[in-house]
């Protein structure tokens, strides 16, 4: 199993971009950006990981969307 700074590495050597940041308690998020798709992967004090995977279909919106999402998700 992967430790974060080991995955960190892997990141680099491929050239993939990433960030890193801290949602949850003893965890540190990865989040890795290729074409396509956004991973996240957490890296629990326990050794636990956790990965998430969003994928775009490729579609492209204009400016009028930005209205439509902040209705769709304001409070």
């Amino acid at each position: 199993m992967p430790t974060v700074y080991t995955f960190i590495e892997t990141l680099r050597q491929n050239k993939i971009y990433f960030t890193l940041n801290t949602y949850r308690e003893k965890s540190i998020m990865v989040r890795a950006d290729v074409p396509g798709e956004r991973w996240e992967i957490e890296f629990f004090e326990s050794g636990e990981i956790e990965i998430e995977i969003f994928k775009s279909n490729g579609e492209i919106f204009g400016k009028d969307k930005i209205k439509e999402l902040i209705r769709k998700f304001a409070d």
